[in-house]
C-alpha cells in the first residue's frame, strides 16, 4: 500500500470511520492521481472550484493549491466532522455539508459566481442522477470534471446505434461535449472498487445544441420515452408516450396515427429503433410533435 494509501487506511480507522457502501464511497489514495484531475480540469489560480465528494481531501489540497476558493460538498458527518477537528483543509477550502443531489444550483451560483467549474471523484452511488442535475443545470456550468464508473463514463461517450448509447447520451449530448482524459485502476482507491474509474471533462461552454427553435422539455420526454422499451419501434413507443392528448383506450389507434404522421413528418422510418436515432433526429421529432400538438388545440 502507497503512503498516501496507508493514510487513507489509518486516518479511517484512527478515527472510527469506514467508508460507506450507501455514499458509494472509495478514497482516492495517489496524489500524483489526484494532481493529473486538477491538470485535466484545467484550474487557474483565479477559478472558484466546486468540489464533490470531499472525502479525506486527496483531491481538495491539489485543488486549493491550484484555485482561488474551493466549496466542498460533502454529504458524510463523520468526514466532515474529522476535517473539524484535524482542521487539515487550507483556509481557502469552505467545506459544506450537504447533498450534491438537494443543492439548489442558483445558490451554488450565489457563492461562486456565474459559470459554475465543478470537480469531483464522484460517488458511484449517485453518478447517474448527479449527470441528469448537471443536464438539467446546465446554463449554470462552464464545465465538470468528474471521476465515473467507466460502464457509466461509456453511456455519456457513446456512438450511436451502440448498446451504452441511451437517454444520457443523447441529453447530455443536447448541452455539451464529453472528453475523455484518464482511465483510473481500482489500486488508486481506498477500498478497492470491483471496476475501473474514467475521468472526463464535461464541456458545456458551447450552450444547448440547436438545429433551430425546439421545445427542450417535449425533446426530453420523448428521449426519454422512447428509450423506457428500447427494443421496441418508435412507433410503439411514441404512440404510448401520451404525446397527443389522447387518452382513451378505444383511441388507441388515434395515437398510433400521429405517431406515424409525426415520425414520418421527421423523416424518421417508424420501424427504427431508438439506439439508432441521432440527437438532431429527435430535434426534429420534438418540432413535429409540437406541431400535431398544436393542430390539435
Amino acid at each position: 500500500m502507497s503512503r498516501y494509501g496507508r493514510f487513507a487506511h489509518d486516518a479511517l480507522k484512527n478515527n472510527q470511520l469506514t467508508p460507506k457502501k450507501r455514499f458509494g464511497q472509495n478514497f482516492l489514495v495517489h496524489r500524483e492521481t489526484a494532481e493529473a484531475i486538477v491538470r485535466a480540469g484545467k484550474v487557474t489560480a483565479s477559478d472558484t472550484i466546486v468540489e464533490v465528494g470531499v472525502g479525506l481531501g486527496a483531491l481538495t489540497l491539489p485543488l486549493a493549491a491550484a484555485a482561488n476558493h474551493v466549496y466542498g460538498y460533502e454529504i458524510d458527518s463523520g468526514i466532515v466532522r474529522f476535517h473539524e477537528q484535524q482542521k487539515d483543509l487550507p483556509e481557502n477550502v469552505t467545506l459544506i455539508h450537504q447533498d450534491i443531489l438537494k443543492a439548489d444550483f442558483n445558490e451554488i451560483v450565489q457563492k461562486c459566481g456565474a459559470g459554475l467549474k465543478i470537480l469531483a471523484n464522484l460517488p458511484y452511488s449517485i453518478s447517474n442522477p448527479f449527470i441528469f442535475k448537471l443536464i438539467d443545470n446546465a446554463h449554470l456550468i462552464k464545465s465538470a470534471t468528474i471521476m465515473l464508473q467507466k460502464e457509466v463514463a461509456d453511456r455519456l461517450s457513446a456512438e450511436v446505434n451502440t448498446k451504452d448509447y441511451g437517454v444520457p447520451t443523447i441529453l447530455l449530448a443536447s448541452v455539451a461535449t464529453v472528453d475523455r482524459k484518464l482511465t483510473l485502476k481500482p489500486a488508486e482507491f481506498h477500498p478497492r472498487p470491483k471496476v475501473d474509474s474514467v475521468v472526463i471533462t464535461i464541456d458545456f461552454t458551447g450552450g444547448p445544441k440547436q438545429t433551430g427553435p425546439y421545445d427542450y422539455t417535449l425533446f426530453k420526454h420523448i428521449v426519454r420515452s422512447t428509450f423506457n422499451q428500447r427494443r421496441k419501434t418508435v412507433i410503439n413507443t411514441l404512440s404510448r408516450a401520451n404525446l397527443f392528448g389522447v387518452t382513451h383506450k378505444e383511441d388507441k389507434k388515434t395515437n398510433k396515427e400521429l405517431a406515424h404522421r409525426a415520425l414520418t413528418d421527421a423523416g424518421i422510418a417508424p420501424s427504427a429503433r431508438p439506439e439508432t436515432l441521432l440527437f438532431s433526429d429527435f430535434v426534429r421529432l420534438a418540432v413535429c410533435v409540437e406541431k400535431l400538438q398544436k393542430e390539435a388545440k
